[in-house]
């Protein structure tokens, strides 16, 4: 069952010749009702697929989880509509025992969209998510030169935006080999990113340390803490970042790049990780 794209004829128009129509690929977005233990905690808009590693990766960025064995079980809830039919788009976790519930206040009052993954916070306060890890502490250090590989390695992955052109990509590379060690495509950035921390923790990998986390967007809040959330010590972003993404990283001791296309990066804060050999430094 192909749920990621859908066909649809459309009609393309170019000045001074004629319509065309023609049949397009397009990305498919759905919701998907996030419920642990039974209670549901948010709705988010998502491209189906990896919707269990995208609620795992929820959980961390909330602070409900920070370890695989947290994350007992995952099913899809039968059921999900009048006639009895699974749609695939309700998801219940499961905590492992001793593990607590999500607090009531992290309920989201309304939908996630697929462009923003803090829309629903109660409050200003409740933005901030206090980390179980130290990124600050991390003692990463990121070759320049490897690190501008990463953009055209996540290039290669997104499998279906080379179809659609309408998806965000994450994935996350070891910052001493350049290895990719998971990717991920969403029609939202931070269901991108979710997506991929989701998988880390149900590796039993967290904290990422020395890790990159890449993605094919601008570098916002939401991705900056998210990666906190993970104990990633490096974001990097194509575009740009914005200011309190940017204010951010600085506070927590994160290292952020923007604009990382070609040969050249704009370092936003912990410049000190990413480094040049001695014959580069020369030139």
């Amino acid at each position: 069952m192909n749920r990621i794209t859908a066909r649809r004829k459309i009609t393309r128009v170019t000045i001074g010749s004629p319509p065309v129509s023609r049949e397009d690929v397009l990305a498919v977005e759905e919701p998907l009702e996030m419920r642990v233990n039974g209670r549901s905690l948010a709705v988010t808009m998502r491209t189906p697929g990896d919707d269990f590693d995208l609620v795992a990766g929820f959980l961390v960025s909330e602070g409900i989880i920070t370890s695989g064995e947290h994350f007992f079980a995952a099913r899809y809830c039968a059921g999900a509509t009048v006639d009895g039919v699974n749609t695939y788009n309700v998801v219940d976790v499961t905590l492992a025992p001793g593990v607590p519930a999500p607090d009531p206040s992290l309920e989201r009052s309304f939908l996630t969209t697929s462009s923003c993954g803090l829309c629903g916070k109660a409050s200003i306060d409740a933005v901030r998510t206090k980390s179980a890890f130290s990124v600050a502490e991390d003692a990463a250090r990121v070759d320049a030169e490897l690190l501008t590989t990463f953009p055209e390695k996540l290039r290669e992955a997104q499998d279906v935006f080379e179809k659609t052109g309408g998806l965000h990509a994450a994935a996350l590379f070891d910052g001493a080999t350049g290895e990719m060690l998971v990717a991920r495509e969403d029609v939202g950035r931070h269901n991108a990113v979710d997506k991929v921390i989701g998988w880390a923790v149900k590796q039993n990998l967290l904290p990422l340390s020395g890790i990159v986390l890449m993605v094919s967007s601008r570098a916002s809040f939401e991705l900056a803490q998210k990666a906190m959330m993970a104990g990633i010590p490096v974001l990097a972003a194509v575009s740009a970042p914005s200011s309190l993404a940017a204010e951010f990283a600085e506070e927590v001791g994160m290292t952020l790049v923007g604009f990382l296309r070609g040969q050249s990066m704009v370092l936003y804060a912990g410049q000190e990780r990413i480094v040049q050999n001695e014959s580069a430094d020369a030139n």
